[in-house]
């Protein structure tokens, strides 16, 4: 009976023990990376270094930078970034996207795995609704979040604590995030291999000239998805 009497007690403190540890999870990675000593290795030039000294392995070693870099919350344009400057503006993208892919699938399984039993005790019954229209139209609502480019690890932790299916929260991923990963990549690739090569004249040409007008073209796809989601 006393045995049987301590289990709903242990039961009760499991979600408040995973909670503490994803507060942890964050506080830690926040530290690590903006003010602790070995800060200084995520720096683009640092990583930039890094990468490429891996040789044939680079792309593998960029992809799992890129996925704990997410999980890190390293910011998402840094690495993006980095991917079309080591690797230019098609592979950069591939990359990048793989990369993005796997952290945002991370993030989201350590907010599901530590925070979700303690998101779900805390949900009173005004916002139940809005957790099940979540989890009834989870592949809508990632992709228009992502559209709208909400800031990119944030979201993943905190998809992870609603009831969102992995599932759409993947498709929703993978798909919102390719128009502004392969403008952005192709941008600073382009720009990339007009300093690499040291023709200043090809910053007229039609390839750079596309890529700035995709770029400031990406900054306004926010309002456009938010002026049709209007409609």
């Amino acid at each position: 009976m006393a045995e049987a009497a301590t289990q709903p007690a242990r039961k009760g403190k499991g979600p408040l023990v995973k909670a503490a540890a994803l507060v942890l999870f964050i506080i830690g990675a926040l530290y690590l990376v903006r003010y602790s000593p070995v800060r200084g290795y995520f720096t683009p030039a640092a990583l930039r270094s890094f990468v490429a000294a891996a040789g044939i392995w680079a792309p593998v070693v960029f992809i799992v930078i890129y996925a704990a870099g997410v999980c890190l919350f390293l910011p998402g344009t840094l690495l993006t970034a980095l991917g079309a400057a080591v690797f230019g503006a098609y592979w950069g993208f591939v990359y990048v996207w793989i990369g993005a892919m796997i952290g945002a699938g991370a993030a989201f399984w350590i907010g599901r795995t530590l925070g979700r039993e303690v998101a779900a005790s805390l949900v009173g019954d005004r916002l139940q609704k809005y957790d099940d229209a979540i989890e009834r139209n989870g592949f809508a609502t990632v992709l228009y979040l992502r559209l709208v480019y909400f800031p990119f690890t944030p979201m993943n932790v905190g998809m992870g604590l609603t009831k969102v299916r992995f599932r759409d929260y993947i498709a929703g991923t993978g798909l919102g995030i390719v128009v502004g990963t392969f403008i952005f990549t192709f941008f600073v690739g382009t720009v990339r291999d007009v300093w690499a090569s040291g023709a200043w004249g090809e910053l007229l040409s039609v390839k750079v000239l596309l890529a700035v007008s995709l770029f400031v073209f990406s900054l306004f796809i926010p309002k456009i998805v938010k002026r049709f989601r209007k409609d």
